[in-house]
């Protein structure tokens, strides 16, 4: 498949073990375009390349103790463009953890853990499925 046609992947953890690990499966199971980032610096940075969807990593401060973290990545990544979405991925399995995230507009909020790819596939399936619905509603829309 050409490039152009490829969903174009932002992966950002802080953790390069687990960062290189995802990029990994995500190429043995999906036509991704994908680019990995070890800062929400990094990735904002490259935003302007319009990622169709985003995992980042809540927090961001292995490598540099004064990095921004995830909401504000997340924040961030918003304030560029509401529509992108992005998945909050973390090791943190706490509910007011997630609650955060979803008031910061995350798409989904998925634990780090043995099953965290799996889930992700789904919550990514979810995303496309949901916004090839909105696009066939808003053109029906536009025509009545």
């Amino acid at each position: 498949m050409p490039k152009e046609n490829k969903i174009k992947l932002f992966l950002v953890d802080d953790d390069a073990v687990f960062l290189k690990s995802l990029e990994i499966q995500f190429l043995d199971h999906a036509n991704l375009d994908i680019e990995t980032f070890a800062t929400g610096e990094l990735c904002l940075a490259n935003i302007a390349q319009n990622p169709d969807i985003v995992i980042l990593d809540f927090h961001l401060d292995g490598i540099d103790r004064t990095a921004i973290n995830g909401l504000e990545t997340l924040d961030k990544i918003k304030d560029f463009n509401p529509k992108i979405p992005v998945i909050m991925l973390s090791s943190q399995d706490k509910i007011d953890v997630a609650i955060s995230c979803m008031h910061h507009k995350a798409s989904d909020y998925i634990v780090k853990s043995e099953t965290a790819f799996v889930r992700l596939q789904k919550a990514i399936e979810t995303i496309f499925k949901y916004q090839k619905m909105e696009k066939e509603l808003n053109w029906y829309m536009e025509r009545m």
